[in-house]
This record gives C-alpha cells, structure tokens and sequence, in this order.
C-alpha cells in the first residue's frame, strides 16, 4: 500500500502542545515548530491565560485534550486555531496520526476541529 503525501500548509506552523498532549505526537508534524506549555512554563496556566499567551507569542495552533474548552472560552475572535484530540492515550492515538496531521495542516486563525479518535 503506497502512502500518499499529507497536505502541508505552505509556511511552517507554530504549534503549542497543551497539558496531556502526547510528546510524541511531535514527530508526526515534520516541517513546524511544536513547543509544549511545560517547556514555557506554562503548564499552570488556565485556558484563557495559556490562549493569550499562545497567542502573544504567535502560536498558530494549539493542540489540546480539553474537549471543553469550545463551551469555557470565546473561540471566534482568537487568531490561533484549536485542534482538540478524541483520546490521549498514546498507543490509541499514534494508530490515528494522519487524522491529527490532517486536522493541524488544515487550521486556520480561528477554527476548531475536533479530531475523533475511538477509545480502543
């Protein structure tokens, strides 16, 4: 089975790995720049105060396991984009990679996805 290359955006993204994002998720999105709020020292900030700084500091997406998040916050005037993982256990999750990829090269300012990945 030949695997056919993922869409990429045409500049590299700035993407911030909220808290209970899997690390090695990182590696599946070759070509942009993945922080994680831990690595900033952002790991005990609430969602509001982690998106304005996500954002202060020119993150275009951030990716995160707070299914929540969409009804806690107003989404609609952000610039970073939102892709909100189905299921953080890693070995469930890595079966689903190109879903996540797919779902990253596609944000835009704004948007939200979410990215259904089953529990087993």
């Amino acid at each position: 089975m030949r695997l056919l290359p993922r869409p990429t955006p045409d500049w590299q993204m700035l993407i911030l790995f909220d808290n209970g994002t899997p690390a090695p998720l990182r590696y599946a999105l070759k070509g942009h720049i993945v922080a994680e709020a831990v690595e900033r020292g952002w790991d005990r900030l609430v969602n509001g105060d982690l998106i304005a700084a996500a954002e202060a500091e020119g993150f275009d997406v951030l990716v995160t396991t707070d299914k929540n998040i969409r009804y806690q916050q107003n989404l609609q005037s952000r610039t970073i984009a939102f892709v909100v993982l189905g299921n953080q256990q890693w070995p469930v999750l890595r079966r689903h990679l190109a879903k996540v990829v797919d779902a990253v090269c596609a944000a835009t300012p704004g948007s939200y996805t979410e990215v259904r990945v089953p529990v087993k």
